[in-house]
């Protein structure tokens, strides 16, 4: 990964940590509102790729009254290139979680397991519409994860070997 100068322009502000932290936090507190024991680490790689990703968030936004498993079913276009996004996605995923720590936002459990801190992020969703739309979906996403409650399954329908 390069210098955060040495990054182009759109690099920086697409992925830019607190922003990708902030997706992150918002995805941790829907596992939490379904499972308190907090968001699997291996399955917070795969936020990022999904809320980021403009087609796959709109597809999740316009069906968030249905099971994430009804969606992917019946949208399999969130499929195609998601394993490569998700490793892409890897290296920002890793930065954001080390400034949601530094920060002292989120806790590690000895499970493997994410927990956010409470008072550490605003309760209230603000920004741009884009902005917005990437903190709910990141919210349905955690929350849709911790209904599923089987990692293997989740990454099994996504096209990626756990």
């Amino acid at each position: 990964m390069k210098r955060w100068d040495q990054r182009p322009f759109e690099i920086r502000n697409l992925f830019n940590p607190a922003f990708c932290g902030l997706v992150l936090f918002r995805a941790i507190q829907g596992y939490e509102e379904e499972d308190s024991r907090g968001l699997p680490f291996s399955l917070s790689l795969l936020v990022l790729p999904l809320c980021l990703h403009k087609n796959s968030r709109t597809i999740l936004d316009d069906n968030s009254r249905s099971y994430l498993l009804n969606i992917i079913e019946k949208s399999p276009q969130i499929q195609v290139g998601f394993a490569d996004r998700t490793t892409s996605m890897l290296p920002y995923a890793l930065e954001a979680f080390g400034l949601l720590m530094e920060r002292g936002c989120i806790l590690v459990t000895s499970e493997g397991r994410l927990q956010t801190i409470t008072k550490k992020v605003r309760k209230s969703v603000t920004g741009t519409s884009e902005t917005i739309s990437c903190q709910r979906t990141a919210r349905f996403v955690g929350m849709q994860f911790a209904r599923i409650a089987d990692r293997v399954t989740i990454y099994t329908t996504f096209g990626i070997r756990p």
